[in-house]
């Protein structure tokens, strides 16, 4: 487990592709019950160790996850993640290059239970969320794009679904219009950077995730 940040009330994470953040169906195990026994062996800590979720990222998804170590800091996490105060940055590798540079992506996003996916809408449909990012285009090479997005609303698949939407769906994304499967599983898409003001000691908290061990996001990290 790649520990970012820790202290008393929180810790933060930069999960790998293909790890679920929480329990499910599947049974495997879960980034919050590696938490747990990190801390609990760390601290030697007897009995239940508290870890509560305030976010999450797709399984197929890298990057940056905050858990909250205390019941204080998750309800107040809860609360700035809701109202949109945390400031949330992801890169995207993409095989087509977006027509604009950069750009504001505004629509309404359905998400479908079913098919586990989300579609995007330019005006609003019965069920659907109002879904807002924006995004530049940082650095090209031969045959793919580093775009960098700065999420302001939290929707179901919502970078996925918008980038996908204008022509540009992230590298090994089937679900939204890649050609190829990455063949780990994942998605290129990484939570690069994450700015929030910490919910107890009130300081800022600035976290910059290392890209995956992986030969073309080495080459645009660098």
């Amino acid at each position: 487990m790649n520990v970012l940040y820790e202290d008393n009330h929180i810790i933060v994470i930069n999960k790998r592709a293909g790890e679920i953040v929480q329990g499910d169906k599947t049974g495997d195990e879960s980034l919050c019950d590696t938490a747990k026994q990190y801390l609990k062996e760390k601290y030697a800590k007897p009995g239940n160790v508290f870890i509560g979720l305030p976010h999450r990222l797709d399984r197929p998804v890298s990057g940056i996850v905050v858990l909250a170590k205390t019941s204080k800091a998750l309800e107040r996490l809860n609360r700035m993640f809701s109202e949109g105060s945390v400031k949330k940055i992801y890169w995207a590798i993409t095989k087509q290059k977006p027509q604009k540079p950069e750009a504001e992506l505004d629509s309404w996003i359905l998400r479908n239970e079913k098919m586990n996916k989300s579609f995007s809408y330019p005006k609003e449909v019965k069920g659907s969320k109002h879904a807002l990012l924006r995004y530049r285009l940082i650095e090209s090479s031969q045959n793919y794009n580093l775009i960098e997005v700065e999420l302001k609303t939290g929707r179901h698949h919502q970078i996925r679904c918008q980038l996908s939407s204008i022509g540009c769906p992230i590298k090994g994304d089937l679900k939204y219009g890649a050609q190829r499967s990455n063949p780990d599983g994942s998605i290129s898409l990484h939570a690069r950077y994450i700015e929030f003001i910490h919910p107890v000691s009130k300081e800022q908290v600035q976290i910059t995730a290392p890209v995956p061990n992986d030969r073309l996001w080495q080459s645009f990290e660098k």
